[in-house]
């Protein structure tokens, strides 16, 4: 299974990462340990939502979209709180 994720930066709330992955508990914990040059400022981080796909190039497709404005909006509306 592929995996789409949110995270939200407890410290900073106005921070979300969205992201891809095959091993969610090892990215997320490799985003709270500073392995990720993006997100190693925003530590700690909590996971928000995430969905899984059987295939990668599906879920790789819908996290570019939710990166886009448009994704980020439908994010904002219909995913997170």
């Amino acid at each position: 299974m592929w995996y789409v994720y949110i995270i939200r930066s407890l410290h900073f709330a106005d921070q979300e990462y969205t992201g891809a992955t095959a091993d969610l508990k090892k990215r997320v914990a490799d985003h709270n340990s500073g392995k990720s040059n993006h997100t190693a400022k925003f530590v700690p981080w909590e996971l928000v939502w995430y969905c899984a796909f059987k295939d990668k190039y599906q879920a790789l497709e819908f996290e570019k979209y939710l990166k886009s404005h448009s994704g980020r909006a439908f994010a904002k509306k219909r995913l997170l709180k």
